[in-house]
């Protein structure tokens, strides 16, 4: 039986001593769907995402990805998987450049050994070519040919914004987490990530989970929207039902006078 949702959560409970940061929480993410998350500062939105990926362990509650229970398991073994996220405070290797960030992403499909990298001769070579050309694909695909030399520390916020998509895209998700992915840009840079994660959605068909606080992103990007307030769901709808949802303008949008 095909399994019709790539992430299930249900019931979802996490605590930092007294205080509750997800108050049973259920959700799904569908095969080809973007699902925002949103809410206000505080919701637990960020939490959510990092018991998904296994930062954080719930203490009740399940989640399940491509069918298979993932809430005990470990965070690079989730990554395995195929889940990859980007993060609300940017989380690149500053010193190095683009192309080198990214190809740090492809260590968790490299199959040679540390003596065989080293020698880098015959099967080595071959799979560093083969890594490098799913780097250089990315960078085409986000349009940074420009700075894919460029050390990332050096570059604008919102080119590192794009870098961090991109390391994302190169660890080959079969999910993605986004986690604010266009915080602290100008307009220009947000009407450029929304393009390029609309061009992960429908040409590269890899559902997404994002957390954002922009309505007019939400509107634009989202098939549907989750909306959290102090850890508990208030609202799962298409996001022009959402922004007419009372809860959800007392909550998140602001009570109008």
């Amino acid at each position: 039986m095909p399994v019709h949702n790539v992430l299930e959560v249900e019931g979802l409970r996490l605590q930092f001593g007294g205080l509750q940061a997800l108050g049973g929480v259920d959700l799904h993410v569908g095969n080809h769907e973007i699902l925002a998350v949103i809410g206000p500062n505080g919701a637990g939105k960020s939490s959510l995402l990092n018991c998904i990926n296994g930062f954080y362990r719930a203490q009740s509650g399940s989640i399940r990805f491509k069918g298979k229970p993932i809430h005990n398991m470990q965070a690079h073994a989730i990554a395995k998987l195929g889940i990859s996220r980007t993060f609300q405070n940017i989380e690149l290797y500053t010193g190095l450049t683009v192309v080198e960030n990214l190809m740090a992403a492809r260590h968790i499909h490299m199959k040679r050994g540390a003596l065989a990298g080293a020698l880098f001769f015959g099967p080595a070579l071959k799979e560093e070519i083969r890594h490098r050309q799913v780097v250089e694909d990315i960078i085409d695909f986000l349009e940074m040919e420009s700075v894919r030399g460029e050390i990332v520390g050096t570059l604008p916020y919102g080119v590192r914004k794009r870098v961090e998509l991109g390391r994302a895209l190169a660890m080959d998700p079969t999910l993605l987490l986004l986690d604010e992915p266009m915080a602290g840009m100008n307009v220009e840079e947000k009407e450029d990530m929304a393009r390029f994660i609309l061009d992960v959605s429908e040409l590269r068909r890899i559902p997404m989970m994002i957390v954002e606080h922009d309505m007019d992103v939400v509107l634009d990007l989202a098939h549907r929207s989750v909306v959290l307030d102090f850890g508990i769901k208030i609202a799962d709808s298409a996001p022009h039902e959402t922004v007419r949802n009372p809860r959800v303008v007392q909550a998140y949008l602001g009570e109008e006078e």
